[in-house]
């Protein structure tokens, strides 16, 4: 199959030596389906293209180091579930209530400040992300403005 900017055709030169070195290969002859029918392959069945036309001497070493490189320009999907997020945390810093204290005295009406502190009065275990949202609150308005 040739491509639309008239480059050569690695991968089907390839499937096609591989066919003619061994013609009962269904796998070979799989991929041949495959990539007449939706144009092009995955990265594992380049992989294992690749596999089988290294087991034949008769294929081009340039060929092979173009398979190569076309797998090497694949993306890799990783199908790994993302990690799971940090446990909520009941392991309040002592300074963590006194800024959030400080906070409400300068900022009565602060909404975020406001739900976290009810969520420690309710005893709902805080995220470390909310732990580090006072303290950087703290810096910000408090500290940083000289109150």
């Amino acid at each position: 199959m040739a491509k639309a900017n008239k480059q050569i055709d690695i991968i089907d030169k390839v499937l096609d030596a591989c066919y003619h070195a061994n013609s009962n290969d269904l796998f070979v002859m799989s991929l041949m389906h495959q990539y007449e029918d939706r144009g092009f392959l995955t990265k594992k069945q380049i992989e294992g293209l690749l596999f089988k036309a290294q087991k034949h001497p008769d294929i081009p070493s340039g060929w092979l180091a173009t398979l190569q490189a076309t797998i090497a320009k694949m993306p890799t999907r990783d199908k790994t579930p993302p990690a799971p997020m940090a446990p909520p945390t009941n392991n309040l810093p002592p300074a963590w209530l006194e800024q959030l204290q400080q906070l409400l005295v300068h900022y009565p009406q602060h909404k975020r400040a406001l739900f976290l502190l009810s969520k420690h009065q309710t005893h709902t275990a805080l995220l470390p992300s909310e732990i580090a949202e006072i303290e950087k609150f703290h810096k910000l308005l408090i500290v940083g403005k000289g109150h």
